[in-house]
């Protein structure tokens, strides 16, 4: 056995139960205790300030400096309180992931000495570092100005010894650098554009919400396995490693009992989870071995994706206690079921209705339908864009394999909408309605159940699926920031219930009545949006066929779909609805094109480092091993003895011969087409070149590698495998 193998398994076996930090405590006598909510604000803040603060938050109006040192005064007593000796600004770069930079509340004294200050100036607004984070152009490299300001809607929170205060990020020309900004700015447009339709049905909204109730799932690997695998290290998936002889195929993991160590990590995590205010609701087995998942109850959307991109850290952090390393890669070994972030979103107005959600009446189920169908038709037409958001280089493992849905995007919406559709759809509405259509079309409105989530099946293979109260969008990668296709989504719905309600009014301005104008457009859209429509098996070959007739894209790869966000259709929408301007969709477009370019490049170059100094040694090592063998048999045994006892290890040798050759020539081929690739200046260029020229060797390569790992004695093999990665808990 490999040496380092060898000790990495060694340990595990070693390794003795750690004990979890659990608060004794119900979850409600903690739950948010090192946050900066409400309670704590009007404790520690003057009752002016208080107000501005709930303003801001309930209403977006501005914090004048005056409260904001009011505010910053209040939250460096409560933080220093509570242990807290350093402040920073937290925000989402580009890169993924999150960023913060740590400040101590100290300054000097009058008389040399230090004290505590935190003013409104450094609450509101900070000036990091900016040079080294992704632009995209918007910047060049030299330039380092860059600005974090407050997100006054996301409460900041104690982090160990660290008050934590969410921001957006900005360039100094005030181009959004962050997912952050134009995710509140596509909060807004659905807040504004959902608003104006709810008029038609209840005055008393004032406001629209976005929630956000995320799945995140993962792998749990022993640490000291994940160390002796440099792909998983550096990668975050297994660059090689054939398939274990039992996986995931009796799906006996699957919401099975909790490992006892995979517990206790999960109670370490849902306890400093509580403490921060993330409502943590759901841990379970998922399908492939070591696959399991967290999932909260449902929050205003900033919040929380503020929270997941909190708890993917905390993960992290908690993992090295319990000697685990997470990983988040949304397809880290192939062949078995890789890992997503299903996005649950919905609308809610500030009168307490999910606008998803089926009412008691015609009146509130037309506004239900209204806005199902209005999503539907965003899809519909943003297909492409939606899919643009989401797909990436570690995503695009996932999506197609039987574990996730396939990159043509469809919504199942189950049996009782479909059905309500239809009837609407075949409803007379493009001529005046006679009183008797009239009551026969809202009497069949008025029977849409009230709750329908029980009654309507979920559709896992569908990117978009309506389950009773919500859309899941399932096609969202594992690692991803949540932002990048709640904004896709977000803006697309703005944009078409803006749309809908242009042509409602100009019917209404043609005297026709107001729930016949909305009917007759429902229908239009109904059937335009019809092909997006689909409630069967995604996974299928004739869904694909029956796709490509519908007139649905499939788009696999990461440059050409990226094309999209270029589209002047799309374009045209986001500046319109001031998500982004120009220079901003440029530079976010670009950055997309770099990641993808970096993550195949480190790939191909972890994998050529392996292939040479891992695998082809070891593989010649015993290839030598037999050799030595073949001569010693030839000395013992006659020449017919020789000729039927060798030639089964001849052969083995001259296959052991072949893949090391295999390996060695693609791995030359793959080095040469980087270099070729790396010399082409423009980003979308490269990207493509990176796609069909370097990309297939990481597979081709593998193959042989994988080969190997069949043939040469399983004491040599210098990696850990499959069953170890996978079944070593």
């Amino acid at each position: 056995m490999g040496q380092v193998r060898f000790k990495a398994l060694t340990e595990v076996l070693n390794r003795k139960p750690v004990e979890i930090h659990r608060e004794e405590n119900l979850v409600s006598d903690y739950f948010g205790m090192l946050v900066f909510n409400q309670p704590k604000m009007k404790k520690y803040l003057s009752k002016e300030a208080y107000k501005a603060v709930t303003d801001a938050i309930e209403n977006g109006t501005t914090i004048n400096r005056k409260m904001a040192d009011q505010v910053a005064q209040g939250m460096k007593t409560w933080a220093i309180e509570n242990g807290a000796t350093h402040y920073t600004h937290w925000f989402h770069p580009l890169t993924d992931g999150t960023a913060e930079k740590h400040d101590a509340f100290i300054v000097h004294g009058a008389d040399g000495s230090v004290i505590e200050s935190f003013s409104g100036n450094l609450l509101a607004q900070q000036e990091p570092d900016a040079s080294s984070f992704p632009s995209g152009g918007i910047r060049q490299t030299f330039e380092a100005r860059g600005y974090t300001a407050w997100d006054p809607t996301s409460p900041a929170f104690i982090s160990e010894t660290t008050l934590t205060i969410p921001t957006i990020f900005i360039s100094y020309t005030g181009e959004a650098l962050d997912y952050k900004t134009p995710l509140l700015r596509a909060i807004s447009a659905v807040d504004k554009a959902a608003t104006a339709v709810c008029q038609y049905f209840d005055k008393n909204v004032t406001s629209v919400h976005t929630n956000l109730g995320w799945e995140q799932e993962y792998f749990l690997i022993d640490e000291a396995l994940f160390i002796a695998r440099p792909d998983l290290v550096l990668t975050g998936r297994t660059l090689m490693g054939h398939a274990a002889s039992k996986d995931q195929q009796l799906d006996d993991h699957y919401f099975s009992s909790i490992p006892t160590r995979a517990n206790r990590f999960m109670q370490d995590v849902e306890n400093e989870a509580y403490k921060l205010g993330i409502p943590l609701k759901t841990r379970h087995n998922e399908v492939a071995p070591n696959q399991f998942e967290f999932a909260p109850i449902y929050e205003e959307a900033n919040l929380a994706n503020d929270h997941n991109q909190l708890i993917m850290d905390i993960m992290q952090k908690i993992a090295r206690r319990h000697n685990f390393r997470v990983l988040f890669h949304e397809k880290p070994f192939k062949g078995i079921n890789g890992s997503g972030k299903h996005n649950n979103w919905s609308l809610e107005t500030n009168t307490g209705v999910n606008l998803f959600s089926p009412g008691k009446n015609p009146k509130s189920n037309l506004q239900f339908l209204t806005f199902v169908v209005n999503a539907l038709k965003a899809v519909h037409d943003g297909q492409d864009l939606l899919r643009a958001s989401i797909l990436t280089a570690s995503n695009t493992h996932r999506l197609g394999a039987n574990e996730a849905p396939p990159s043509i995007l469809s919504v199942f919406l189950g049996t009782e909408v479909s059905n309500m559709l239809d009837l609407m759809e075949e409803a007379v509405v493009d001529r005046k309605m006679t009183p008797d259509e009239k009551t026969a079309l809202k009497l069949n409105i008025g029977r849409i159940p009230e709750i329908i989530l029980d009654s309507t099946d979920r559709n896992r293979t569908s990117p978009f699926a309506f389950t009773g109260n919500r859309f899941e969008f399932r096609a969202v990668g594992s690692s991803a920031n949540n932002a990048s296709a709640l904004i896709v989504l977000n803006a697309l719905v703005a944009n078409q219930l803006q749309k809908f309600q242009v042509a409602v009014d100009a019917l209404i301005e043609k005297n026709v009545k107001k729930d016949e104008a909305i009917f007759q457009v429902l229908k239009d859209l109904i059937i335009q949006s019809k092909p997006i429509r689909f409630n069967g098996d995604g996974y299928s070959e004739d869904w694909v066929k029956e796709a490509a007739k519908r007139g649905l894209t499939n788009i696999k790869n990461v440059p050409d779909s990226l094309e999209a966000y270029n589209r002047p259709e799309f374009k045209n929408m986001f500046l319109k609805l001031e998500i982004f301007n120009d220079s901003e969709i440029h530079g976010r477009v670009e950055v997309e094109y770099e990641k993808f370019i970096m993550k195949i490049q480190i790939e191909s170059r972890v994998l050529a480092d392996m292939a040479l100094n891992h695998i082809v040694p070891i593989a010649i090592e015993y290839q030598t091993m037999l050799l030595e063998n073949v001569r010693n048999m030839k000395e013992v045994f006659t020449a017919e003895e020789f000729k039927e006892f060798a030639t089964n290890r001849i052969d083995l040798i001259k296959e052991i011969g072949m893949h090391i050759s295999a390996i060695k020539t693609l791995r030359k081929e793959m080095i040469e087409a980087r270099k070729s690739a790396n010399v082409i200046i423009d980003a979308v260029s490269k990207a493509k070149a990176y796609d069909t020229l370097v990309k297939p060797y990481l597979e081709e390569i593998r193959e042989h590698i994988d080969k190997l790992e069949l043939i040469v004695d399983d004491e040599k093999w210098p990696l850990p495998k499959y069953r170890e990665l996978l079944f070593t808990r």
